[in-house]
């Protein structure tokens, strides 16, 4: 059981004072980015420093301005793709994964094109056009079936299938007939090569989603298990008020959302950056200089882990305990060259003291905290850290000997 409900990723057992082991087993032998998209020879990339951080659904005219912001991708294209939005991502350099639409399929061979993708949120009840209501969601055997249609006319490029809520929260009511059932869900994964979701808790107005960012880590830990772990996992971000009047997440609980969903076993990032509320701005990420500039410092932080993200993540290499059951640390260990990297979130608003023990460790070492300018002791593969609210801590390790 996981702190989510049934899962064989992460497990909680009791010692001392019913602190939590997390068994860094997350997409346990999972490939690295060079075999994850090699099937698809114009994918988003093979490169081992290549990790996807996309934007949905921007103008192509602010391409440059994303890249800066450490974007690599976009997803989605308003109406398009047309000529004139493919021409003018690709004068920036930004790839795009898009609807295979009939100039799509005149641009088989441009390299601006990485992905295809489905219509959005397939699995929510279906709008019947203005003043008549929604009729169910589009069935898996549809989504299948056109997954099919897309792969056919092009191979060569992965589709992309992203999902609603109901992915993290089986009461969405959303869903429609289909609310509470979650067994679509690995029918609907049948019907893409990569398979995202959304849920934005910060913003969320239910009480039952409200507050609680780890559900955006329960999501991705069900994709996961619902694609058997063989399939690339992405997952979107909250990062302004969406359609909420007050409230937004602050950079601290988007740094926390980001890692919470790589270390469950997401491969791939995608922002939601518009906003309705006060006023309505397709770009509300672009226009709020706090939260950019840390949108920025998370993107370039990944980029420069990307080596080590790609790398499998290995079982059992570490482990963490904490002395408040009610504030876990999922943790996340990788092995790089000769350092082993510990990735580690606190997956609880509250604040507790953690330890750490990673078994290739004897012997006098070093954990340094990547970004903190500081490093902490290592004694016979042993030791600790203190975690606020939503904190993340990033340790790289080398024996005294290394």
């Amino acid at each position: 059981m996981s702190m989510f409900g049934k899962s064989p990723l992460v497990r909680i057992v009791a010692g001392g004072a019913l602190a939590l082991l997390v068994l860094a087993s997350i997409q346990a032998g999972a490939p690295s980015v060079v075999s994850r998209y090699q099937a698809w020879k114009n994918g988003p990339g093979t490169a081992p420093d290549f990790f996807p951080i996309a934007v949905w659904l921007q103008p192509p005219a602010k391409a440059a301005a994303y890249r800066r912001a450490g974007f690599n991708t976009y997803v989605g294209l308003w109406r398009g793709p047309t000529e004139e939005q493919l021409a003018t991502l690709k004068a920036s350099g930004m790839r795009v994964i898009c609807a295979q639409n009939e100039v799509g399929r005149r641009h088989l061979d441009d390299p601006t094109i990485v992905g295809w993708m489905h219509g959005d949120e397939p699995d929510n009840a279906q709008s019947l056009g203005p003043g008549k209501g929604y009729g169910p969601p589009i069935a898996p055997t549809q989504i299948v079936a056109d997954y099919e249609r897309i792969r056919a006319l092009d191979p060569t490029r992965p589709v992309l299938l992203n999902l609603g809520q109901g992915v993290a929260w089986d009461g969405w009511h959303g869903r429609g007939v289909r609310t509470n059932h979650p067994e679509d869900y690995p029918e609907y994964v049948q019907g893409a090569d990569i398979v995202s979701f959304d849920i934005y808790p910060v913003v969320h107005d239910r009480p039952a989603v409200s507050g609680k960012l780890w559900l955006v880590a329960r999501g991705v830990e069900r994709l996961v298990e619902w694609t058997g772990g063989n399939k690339p996992v992405w997952n979107c971000l909250e990062c302004t008020r969406i359609s909420h009047p007050t409230a937004k997440a602050t950079p601290h609980q988007v740094r926390a959302e980001a890692w919470m969903a790589l270390v469950h076993g997401s491969v791939g990032l995608i922002y939601f950056v518009h906003e309705w509320q006060p006023r309505f701005n397709e770009s509300a990420l672009l226009d709020d200089p706090e939260m950019l500039a840390a949108v920025t410092a998370i993107n370039r932080q990944i980029h420069s882990l990307a080596p080590v993200l790609n790398q499998p993540t290995v079982p059992g290499l570490a482990q963490v305990t904490t002395d408040d059951p009610e504030v876990p640390v999922a943790l996340m260990a990788k092995r790089h060259g000769p350092d082993v990297y510990l990735f580690a979130v606190a997956m609880r608003p509250g604040s507790a003291q953690a330890r750490f023990r990673v078994k290739v460790l004897d012997g006098a070492a070093r954990a340094e905290v990547l970004g903190e300018d500081r490093s902490i002791p290592v004694q016979d593969g042993t030791f600790v850290d203190r975690f606020g609210p939503w904190d993340v801590h990033l340790y790289r390790l080398r024996s005294s000997g290394g």
